[in-house]
């Protein structure tokens, strides 16, 4: 990096910390620390959905899934698009709730304080785990930028990953839900800038390598993108030799996103519960959301630019993660404008703005449903401010110890998002359903953390002996398609690329670089046909870490199809196998049920994977509910009321209006869809219909620029 980009890397570091010292000066309690005293417009609360929703990680994660599956590979952060709309509907839900946390509403529903700790230590594990995501991003991102990998024989990460944990601690702690917002504000326009940047840049400088600058300009980029990258690359969705999201994948992985993303801590703030009103809260969630789908647009489009820029590019090819930084790097590094500081503040941006808001959500859980409910009731406002800025240290520091630990973005992440199923069902039960109680919703709790998360973990470590159950040695079969087809510039370079390092690796007697580089690709010369060989399945079905051979194995060939320009193989792994990992009981249900899954492919096992997820802890929590005690009903007529009377912008109406509900439960009776029953729905309004209907087609908009940019230049 230039001297140029350290001074801009600085300025904005120093900047943010000093948002967090103004910030400190306004706080007076924990209203004013944790939610900012709910004084936030529609701009604030959009940046800080816009900035609390946007990863570190995910940049990272569709420059190397883009990179390797084609556009299609945008849907590893595109999945959470459908989502949006519901987001209309739910905002209201955080603001009537009138609470400092999530914690709260359980203890208020279910009338149990002990909930409130069973969810408060959820979102400290939560939080730990899926910013440590964000923070081995980071450090994957900024090698390429920084030039060099350790520094004083210390591997980057120990010295990058505290060092930005530092930073956010420093305006985190010290200013709170208001020092998040500002500092939000800021960082959002930094993502933006992080996603458009490159783009133009990128496109340049495919002019100035493999076309005329003088003859062309920068809408020309788009042609030469075309033509160093095959067409498949340019599907939506699965093509045939680019695509790891078919339809059926995005489907479950949105509906399992829908229910459990309702439940992570930080959207009783930035999903509505620190606005003036509602109608702050639904456009500030809905419009902040919108923003990171458009900047996912942006990423997946940098990542095909640079797919053809950097085809040939080693040091992507030995580690895919480095798409973005590489790109930065070579783009944008010879112009020394500063320009290479700033994409790595745009990232770091990416990481604080969510990192902040997780920070302040996960003390005031801590400070609030276990300090002083269970430790001091009487603490005062300036004990419970140092409980909650030591708790947020607390949670930054454990999240900067699991990146440096583990490393396993994709790992680290699947756990943390999976983590929320946990408390998905009591939330949409417990908001609609007054049957639901404290009773059923342990015993769900229970179920879903030993079905989910215990059992799988030590049923093998208990039973060694179903490691080589032949009932559990089943895989998937493994599926070899080969498509024949003119042979790109972006082909050519992969080969040359491939072959740069496999005789790097061979002289330095590298096996474990010999291992990672993966299938050879075709011999390649531009415009000769060549076979595109795909390899896929072969996994096992019962063991997420897979199957380990203790014998002989054999291939037996299923069928063997030609269509067209496109061979399709299928085999089946035949011997003895010991399984590795966890024991996945989702298909063990389905293999006591008679189903054959060996044919079925990745994204198949995934989707089955949804029912028993979705569908087992509702099934759970619904009918232990019909045979328990119903909760108070005094104190449920009061919380029912309560989420029906419309939240007013100033606080002493407010007051008055949920008096008046207190006193008269039954006023909104002939509000409600189902009257006389124990279903709670209110009848919907028509800006409930219009703003979610708007909502739907802001999703087509989003994946009509997605199509459209990807088409220019075809």
């Amino acid at each position: 990096m230039h001297w140029t980009d350290y001074g801009v890397l600085i300025i904005y570091l120093i900047g943010m910390v000093a948002i967090g010292v103004w910030s400190m000066r306004r706080v007076r309690g924990q209203e004013d620390y944790f939610m900012g005293s709910r004084g936030f417009g529609k701009l604030l609360q959009s940046f800080a959905a816009f900035g609390a929703g946007t990863g570190a990680h995910e940049p990272v994660t569709v420059g190397r899934t883009v990179w390797t599956s084609g556009l299609s590979g945008v849907w590893s952060a595109l999945m959470w698009l459908f989502v949006t709309p519901i987001y209309w509907i739910v905002a209201v839900w955080y603001r009537r709730m009138r609470h400092l946390t999530l914690g709260d509403w359980f203890v208020e529903r279910y009338q149990s304080p002990a909930l409130g700790v069973a969810y408060s230590a959820f979102a400290l594990l939560f939080y730990m785990f899926y910013l440590s995501t964000m923070l081995s991003a980071i450090a994957s991102f900024a090698a390429p930028l920084l030039g060099f990998e350790s520094l004083g024989g210390l591997d980057l990460k120990y010295l990058l990953i505290p060092g930005l944990a530092l930073v956010v601690i420093a305006y985190g702690v010290l200013g709170g839900l208001t020092a998040a917002y500002y500092t939000d504000l800021i960082q959002g326009v930094f993502i933006i800038l992080l996603s458009v940047l490159l783009i133009p840049f990128g496109l340049w400088a495919l002019v100035e390598n493999f076309g005329d600058p003088q003859q062309m300009g920068l809408m020309d980029g788009f042609r030469i993108l075309h033509e160093r990258v095959s067409s498949d690359h340019f599907s939506l969705f699965a093509g045939p030799s680019a695509g790891e999201f078919p339809v059926q994948y995005i489907v479950s992985l949105s509906l399992l996103v829908m229910v459990g993303i309702v439940v992570q801590p930080h959207f009783i703030a930035t999903g509505g519960g620190s606005a003036k009103s509602e109608d702050e809260a639904r456009i500030g969630l809905v419009v902040g959301n919108f923003l990171k789908r458009l900047c996912t647009v942006g990423w997946a489009l940098t990542a095909l630019i640079a797919l053809a820029l950097l085809a040939g590019n080693a040091e992507i090819a030995a580690d895919n993660d480095r798409v973005w930084g590489v790109a930065a790097r070579e783009i944008l590094g010879p112009l020394k404008l500063g320009l290479v500081g700033l994409m790595l503040a745009c990232l770091m941006a990416a990481m604080m703005s969510s990192a902040d808001t997780y920070m302040i959500v996960t003390a005031a859980l801590i400070t609030r449903n276990v300090f002083v409910t269970w430790i001091n009731p009487t603490a005062s406002e300036k004990t419970c401010l140092l409980v909650g800025r030591l708790t947020g240290l607390i949670m930054i520091v454990g999240a900067s110890v699991i990146s440096i630990q583990f490393s396993d973005v994709f790992g680290q992440f699947k756990f943390a998002v999976e983590l929320p199923i946990l408390f998905a069902a009591p939330f949409w039960i417990g908001m609609y359903w007054r049957r639901a109680n404290r009773v059923s919703v342990w015993l769900t709790l229970v179920f879903s953390a030993l079905m989910f998360f215990v059992l799988p973990w030590a049923l093998p470590r208990m039973a060694s002996s179903l490691r080589t159950n032949p009932m559990f040695s089943a895989a998937t079969h493994t599926v070899t398609t080969t498509l024949s087809r003119p042979a790109t510039a972006a082909d050519v370079a992969k080969r040359q690329a491939w072959q740069t390092l496999q005789q790097q690796a061979s002289d330095d007697g590298d096996q474990d670089m010999l291992d990672s580089l993966g299938p050879e690709p075709p011999v390649a010369a531009l415009g000769e046909e060549i076979d595109i060989v795909v390899r896929s399945g072969g996994s096992a079905i019962f063991w997420s870490g897979g199957l380990e051979p203790t014998g002989p194995v054999e291939n037996v060939l299923v069928s063997d199809v030609q269509q067209g320009m496109t061979r399709v193989v299928i085999e089946r792994q035949t011997g003895q196998f010991r399984g590795a990992g966890n024991l996945n009981l989702d298909f063990v249900l389905y293999a006591m049920l008679g189903w054959d899954l060996s044919s079925s492919s990745k994204a198949q096992l995934e989707t089955l994977r949804l029912p028993p997820r979705l569908l087992l802890p509702f099934a759970v929590l619904g009918l232990i509910s019909l045979v328990t005690p119903r909760g108070d009903p005094e104190q449920l007529d009061r919380y029912f009321a309560k989420m029906k009377t419309e939240v007013s912008p100033d606080p002493e109406e407010d007051r008055r209006n949920l008096e008046a509900s207190y006193a008269n439960p039954r006023r909104f009776e002939g509000d409600r869809l189902f009257p006389g029953t124990e279903w709670e729905f209110l009848r919907p309004r028509t800006k409930d219909v219009a703003g979610f209907l708007v909502s739907v087609a802001m999703c087509g908009v989003v994946i009509g620029l997605l199509v459209w940019l990807a088409g220019i230049g075809a």
